[in-house]
């Protein structure tokens, strides 16, 4: 996907969530525009430290929690990184298969560990 084209999905999807009923509470608009924003590099970290997994081999949910913690973990310092994980945990426990939740753990700390070191 062209960087034009991205910018354009994100502009129109930006547009959707300002318009839609009930409001998109604003930090929800941010999580998204920021993953969209830096999807290639998240992935690329994702695949990285999923030992075994491709992103295209993970269940959907697990997939787009790790997105989203991922960019909260390294582009938001407003939301502690202890709540970062455990919010994502919490989700993929209620959302996804039974090892969703240990998997998308593992990952994610493996991000954080590698937080201070790692280029975003």
């Amino acid at each position: 996907q062209s960087k034009q084209a991205n910018r354009m999905w994100t502009w129109a999807l930006a547009r959707r969530l300002a318009q839609a009923e009930p409001p998109v509470p604003e930090y929800t608009v941010t999580l998204v525009e920021g993953v969209v924003a830096h999807r290639d590099r998240i992935d690329e970290l994702i695949q990285t430290h999923a030992q075994g997994w491709t992103i295209e081999r993970m269940p959907v949910v697990d997939r787009n929690l790790l997105r989203i913690g991922a960019f909260e973990l390294l582009w938001v310092d407003e939301t502690p990184d202890g709540v970062v994980l455990s919010e994502a945990v919490n989700l993929a426990q209620q959302l996804s298969t039974d090892e969703s939740a240990a998997f998308v753990n593992g990952v994610l700390a493996k991000l954080l560990t590698e937080k201070p070191t790692l280029a975003v």
